[in-house]
């Protein structure tokens, strides 16, 4: 990203920002609460428009990416993005199936302990396990550029970990992220740079 501007409700959040990620990097999105952070990971996901500067994904810029190139890129924000009603199993398999996911999902569901609430409707899960399985619907996703928003809200440190060793996996094999987080110490093992906002 080049000179971004960021601004939300007419208000400025964001000026001159620039950084580059590579494959197998990980940037940790800091500051404090209304900084910015979850609306530079909206514009960076191309889900709204920076009021100046670009973002580049494979040389086009992000907002004006064809569909076949946004399948590269997964966001997770604060809201959960699952359907209340479906089960756990039926959101799993609506996401591997939408997003033409090859992983197995069985490893992910034990990795996150979810194995007991599989037939529970998500309407019936507590905060944390409904973050539990928006972290496996998002890695069901083959998305070279991951983009999490305050992933680790509502995790015990059990699932802090794990989020923690995907990340790390994610960068082994050559992905990207970023990753906004008003708590940069549970992460810095798994960042390569820190953007302070």
């Amino acid at each position: 990203m080049t000179s971004l501007e960021v601004r939300r409700g007419g208000i400025g959040l964001l000026r001159d920002l620039s950084f580059k990620l590579s494959p197998g990097q990980t940037a940790l999105v800091t500051g404090a609460n209304g900084s910015g952070k979850s609306s530079l990971l909206r514009v960076i996901a191309g889900l709204a428009v920076p009021a100046a500067g670009r973002i580049d994904w494979r040389g086009s810029a992000v907002h004006r990416l064809p569909p076949e190139d946004r399948g590269e890129i997964a966001y997770l924000g604060h809201l959960d993005g699952l359907k209340q009603e479906f089960t756990v199993d039926e959101n799993l398999e609506f996401c591997r199936s939408f997003w033409k996911g090859r992983e197995p999902v069985e490893p992910l569901v034990a990795e996150m302990r979810l194995e007991s609430y599989r037939h529970r409707n998500i309407r019936r899960l507590s905060a944390g396990q409904r973050r539990r399985v928006a972290l496996v619907c998002m890695r069901l996703k083959p998305a070279r550029l991951w983009l999490l928003d305050e992933p680790l809200t509502n995790l015990d440190t059990r699932g802090t970990e794990v989020v923690i060793e995907w990340l790390k996996g994610h960068a082994a094999e050559g992905g990207i992220a970023v990753v906004s987080t008003h708590r940069p110490k549970r992460l810095e093992t798994a960042a390569s740079i820190e953007v302070a906002l």
